[in-house]
């Protein structure tokens, strides 16, 4: 098999989730230390340890064949690659936001304004899409306080939380785009990565799901089967008392609290739920 060269954020949280979505498909890449290139112990991979900005150019270029990077640094970028898995991690969103005591209410406020953002690109095309005149200062770092410093009106900036905006007394008033961790190859490229992709798909699948068994009065079977019908169907075997049925089937976690009242209702008792390593279809 040939080796992948993958792009990766060296440090920081995207970086922590990265290396665990390898370690979690069974490629496991030891402490970089100062290294920049770093081969994995067990699977013909190579990482390339980048700053995050950098990645979608690496790819584009063909220096790395892959690369994890978050999805608004691709569309700042401009590079062109395209994006082959969503990883469902990472998620932020570019936003709008002002001074708690601004007189801006909406992004139509903005005209003949000064915004400040590390989101130039972005920031120019969702502002002109939008017939929006306003003066771009781009910025490297520290974007929340470039208002109280007089620098702008506003700030165009990644936002996950919130809470450094309220630290820095803004209030997010917009919202241009949502974003998450994607797994990006140059946009042409032919190869499939098959192997590594089974991979990163069994562990994707799983962190969707959960394992679900609880015993169940045989005569709910029915409305149950009805209800969770698992990746083919429940499966079913008896109690050793008269009645009685034990479930165990896999649900979307995203339904779970909705089905898990559901099943109290049907008297499911001893509901146990167990996270799923890897899901292959």
């Amino acid at each position: 098999m040939k080796r992948i060269r993958i792009a990766l954020q060296k440090k920081g949280r995207l970086a922590e989730d990265s290396f665990r979505l390898l370690s979690e498909a069974g490629i496991i890449i030891p402490a970089a230390g100062e290294r920049l290139r770093v081969p994995a112990i067990n699977y013909p991979l190579e990482a390339y340890l980048l700053r995050d900005d950098d990645i979608p150019a690496y790819v584009a270029d063909g220096v790395a064949d892959i690369g994890i990077v978050g999805e608004n640094v691709v569309y700042e970028s401009g590079q062109p690659v395209e994006i082959i898995r969503r990883l469902g991690f990472g998620r932020c969103r570019l936003s709008l936001a002002v001074p708690k005591d601004s007189t801006i209410q909406s992004i139509e406020h903005l005209h003949g304004k000064r915004v400040a953002t590390g989101y130039p690109r972005l920031t120019h095309h969702y502002l002109s899409e939008m017939g929006i005149k306003a003066t771009i200062h781009a910025l490297h770092g520290s974007t929340e306080i470039a208002p109280s410093l007089g620098l702008a009106e506003a700030i165009i900036d990644i936002v996950a939380t919130g809470s450094t905006l309220l630290l820095h007394g803004l209030r997010e008033i917009h919202t241009f785009l949502h974003s998450e961790a994607i797994l990006i190859q140059r946009r042409g490229d032919t190869q499939t990565y098959e192997d590594f992709l089974f991979r990163i798909d069994a562990v994707l699948a799983a962190r969707q799901q959960k394992y679900i068994l609880f015993n169940l009065p045989e005569s709910a079977l029915p409305a149950v089967l009805k209800l969770l019908p698992g990746l083919k169907s429940p499966t079913v075997m008896p109690l050793a008392e008269p009645g009685w049925i034990s479930v165990h089937t896999v649900v979307e976690e995203k339904l779970f609290w909705e089905i898990a009242q559901q099943l109290q209702g049907l008297g499911a008792q001893g509901l146990l739920v167990m996270n799923i390593e890897k899901l292959i279809r």
